[in-house]
């Protein structure tokens, strides 16, 4: 049986983390790994260190915000940077790669600060534009993968304190139907097909809240879904938490999910 590994790590600042990526990278060998918030100009990105081990790497950032990166065993058939719609084309927060085995859409949601705020409304507005992005692009029967920190808890046990967290801009119904209204393009969250109802499993842990780990005190906002043809045959998805212990970690840990492909 021939598997295919993807995972998803939102890094906040990947020259700060290079000292976990690269090593989780050599240890587990998924085959693609999407990266967001890397926080590093185009002309300072460290490719020579993922090219020393093997891996294919495109990306796009800015210095000192947001920033996108997909790092690959097999290198791209295509590479599309941004939602090329007319607008801002958000470059810096959609990678798109095309491989013999899928497509993968490397997301990093707007986080969108305060409800009222012209940046919750352009987060709401992302989702939009993401889901016409995929209608336009791509039909119900490719095999999709969307990998990233989406900056949305979908349910209850998706976060720590749901009553008190509730109205959150990445707890709210807002966001809630943003994000159905795109799985409904054929979408599934590998991670709740394989964890339907486990509580407390989370891929970011807040640095502010001081032992937020043991207490508990996490979100689930980084997701993998996949299109039908792809999901049917998950085989599993996991987060793994020992990166967020480490020396100087991310808030966020990596999510990763195997799949069985012809």
């Amino acid at each position: 049986m021939k598997t295919l590994k993807v995972a998803t790590f939102n890094v906040n600042s990947l020259r700060s983390r290079l000292h976990i990526v690269i090593p989780w990278l050599k240890q587990h060998h998924p085959d693609v790994l999407c990266m967001q918030e890397t926080k590093v100009d185009n002309t300072q990105f460290p490719a020579m260190e993922f090219e020393a081990i093997g891996y294919h790497i495109t990306y796009f950032g800015y210095k000192r915000y947001n920033g996108v990166a997909t790092a690959s065993l097999l290198k791209p058939e295509e590479v599309i940077h941004g939602f090329q719609d007319g607008a801002s084309e958000d470059k810096d927060r959609l990678l798109v790669t095309r491989f013999p085995f899928a497509t993968v859409l490397n997301v990093y949601v707007p986080q969108g600060r305060e409800r009222e705020s012209e940046h919750f409304k352009y987060k709401v507005q992302w989702f939009k534009r993401l889901t016409n992005f995929i209608e336009t692009n791509f039909s119900n029967s490719d095999p999709l993968i969307i990998c990233g920190d989406m900056n949305v808890a979908p349910e209850k046990i998706d976060v720590y304190d749901p009553e008190r967290l509730l109205g959150h801009v990445c707890f709210t119904p807002e966001v809630w139907e943003a994000f159905d209204t795109l799985k409904q393009k054929e979408f599934m969250d590998i991670f709740r097909k394989h964890h339907p109802d486990e509580p407390n499993q989370f891929t970011f842990y807040d640095y502010r809240l001081r032992g937020g780990i043991k207490r508990g005190l996490g979100w689930r906002i980084d997701h993998i879904l996949a299109t039908r043809p792809l999901a049917e045959r998950s085989l599993r998805c996991e987060i793994d938490l020992e990166p967020r212990r480490m020396e100087k970690p991310s808030d966020h840990t990596f999510l990763f999910a195997e799949f069985e492909i012809t």
